[in-house]
């Protein structure tokens, strides 16, 4: 983990400097001078070579502090801390709704494989996986949402029972695209622990079906979907940027787009390490649950 924050930690530097125009200049428009320019340069430490600058914010990164907005002028961490939360929230929805839809479906296909349910559940996970994430919100929205009306349209709603209820439709946008990802791979390691000699031992020994598929083929399937839920957990972040535009939800996603269009370098660089932090802690934890499925991953 440490090595790959480090390696983000240089790449997101350079990255958002390479950004064209210049943050002071976005935030004053035209009515701002070149005097006027180079003192705010000075004041933020832009003026200073890119190493000085790095080491600079190295050196504040270790201590705990991510800089200042250069737009509106609050501490990164008010920002990141004010943000994250509807994010974190809709993707732990986005990863129930997920596997929630994976396992059974995958275990409906798997028992019944080469049949009409077989190749109907495989067809709608293709389906999924071909669309992307803001045409599943936009369907959804205008279905749910707008026709219906079951579901509102956008916001974040105010205490837990009303923000699960806004958060829904989002994190079912993001909870199909990973259950079609999820379902696949789970299906076919169900498939393969089917025809396994302890499994057709355990049969034998005359154990109940459901006894049988989860203590003996799920936990053992788990192992290789639990591999592909780390990597995932990446891309469940990066479509909830979309997704909260497409929804209107004041989390990390938002923030992100609106800190790229200001050149808001401080918040760029806070929010990334921050969404780094928390995909290598996903990884970290999908690890540890592997390793305790799989006594062979812990040596």
């Amino acid at each position: 983990m440490v090595p790959t924050l480090v390696f983000i930690l240089v790449v997101t530097f350079v990255l958002v400097r390479l950004l064209p125009g210049d943050p002071l200049s976005a935030i004053g428009g035209d009515h701002v001078t070149d005097a006027q320019v180079a003192q705010a340069r000075a004041a933020y430490g832009l003026d200073q070579p890119l190493f000085a600058q790095f080491l600079l914010y190295v050196r504040r990164v270790v201590t705990g502090d991510l800089g200042r907005s250069i737009v509106v002028q609050v501490p990164v961490w008010s920002l990141v801390g004010e943000r994250l939360p509807p994010t974190m929230l809709l993707s732990g929805m986005a990863v129930a709704i997920g596997v929630g839809l994976a396992v059974p479906l995958a275990f409906a296909s798997a028992l019944r494989r080469g049949r009409a349910t077989d190749l109907a559940i495989r067809a709608g996970a293709q389906v999924g996986l071909s669309m992307p994430v803001f045409y599943i919100g936009l369907v959804l929205l205008t279905v749910f949402s707008a026709h219906l009306r079951w579901f509102p349209v956008g916001g974040y709603g105010d205490g837990w029972g009303d923000r699960v209820y806004h958060l829904f439709l989002p994190a079912l946008t993001l909870g199909v695209s990973l259950a079609a990802v999820l379902m696949r791979s789970l299906r076919a390691a169900i498939v393969d622990v089917l025809g396994a000699e302890y499994v057709d031992f355990a049969r034998a020994k005359g154990l109940p079906t459901r006894v049988i598929l989860l203590r003996h083929v799920l936990r053992n399937a788990l192992i290789s979907t639990l591999a592909l839920l780390g990597p995932t957990v990446g891309s469940l972040l990066g479509g909830a940027v979309i997704t909260e535009s497409v929804f209107a939800i004041p989390g990390v996603g938002r923030l992100m787009i609106e800190s790229i269009y200001g050149r808001d370098y401080p918040v760029i660089q806070g929010l990334t390490l921050s969404l780094a932090v928390t995909v290598s802690l996903a990884f970290l934890v999908t690890d540890l649950i592997q390793a305790s499925l799989d006594p062979r991953v812990a040596r």
